[in-house]
């Protein structure tokens, strides 16, 4: 089993987010930096996972939901007495449970009806760039964008009409490497074809949207431009509209 290390943060978070978070997909690559950000920023987290076996890799750092995106219940119960919600929820397969209908749409879909009932004030999700372009290639792939689409319109609409808040990160291509590593060119209008960018990045970019207002009710998509040292991502929200 890999090892879970989480650098604690030494900057002063007077502003950061108090709140707990929910963080759906936690086991998957991006989930897992993911956690470990909001880790870094002395965040209160809680996994869902499908299996308490699921969740071993995080030992005693996290609090744990057991359950499933195709259990309304279970996602009523995961949310409870959480302030915000992040999903790295993605597919895996073609068909059944693990589809894009299932997980991209459907899943994410659910989960943001059960965040918006239990009074949840922000969710931040990972999505792709070429959502919005149906004729992309990827959506022969049981039209994984298109169903990555529908799940970013439920949560836009949702939150909207809750007056809360969300922001839906559409990265290109994901790849491993440590955060803040390099400078990130950020747009919308979902006109990048290509390009890619670490999960950590991805993963920092949603843990600030907590508290950083240009993030709210954005969507936006985010690629990696030159090698650069970081020494923060929020410069990426300041030209979204």
């Amino acid at each position: 089993m890999t090892k879970f290390n989480i650098k604690k943060s030494i900057m002063n978070n007077t502003f950061a987010y108090k709140g707990k978070v929910l963080v759906a997909g936690s086991t998957g690559k991006t989930g897992l930096w993911v956690v470990k950000r909001l880790l870094h920023y002395g965040i209160p987290v809680r996994v869902l996972v499908r299996s308490i076996e699921k969740a071993a890799i995080f030992g005693d750092t996290v609090e744990v939901a057991v359950g499933h995106v195709q259990n309304s219940d279970n996602l009523a119960e995961a949310v409870k007495g959480c302030d915000a919600v992040i999903s790295a929820l993605g597919s895996s397969q073609f068909f059944g449970e693990a589809s894009p209908a299932e997980v991209d749409r459907d899943g994410v879909s659910r989960l943001a009806d059960a965040a918006a009932k239990a009074g949840v004030k922000h969710f931040g999700l990972v999505s792709s760039i070429g959502a919005t372009k149906w004729f992309h290639p990827l959506n022969l792939f049981a039209g994984v964008l298109s169903m990555k689409l529908a799940g970013e319109n439920h949560v836009k609409s949702l939150f909207s009409k809750k007056g809360c808040s969300y922001t839906i990160v559409r990265p290109g291509g994901l790849q491993d490497g440590e955060p803040l590593q390099n400078r990130l060119h950020s747009e919308q209008g979902d006109h990048l074809w290509n390009g890619f960018i670490n999960r950590s990045d991805v993963a920092e970019l949603l843990v600030l949207s907590l508290w950083v207002e240009k993030a709210k009710n954005k969507t936006f998509e985010v690629i990696s431009e030159t090698p650069e040292p970081q020494h923060s991502l929020e410069y990426c929200f300041d030209n979204l509209s």
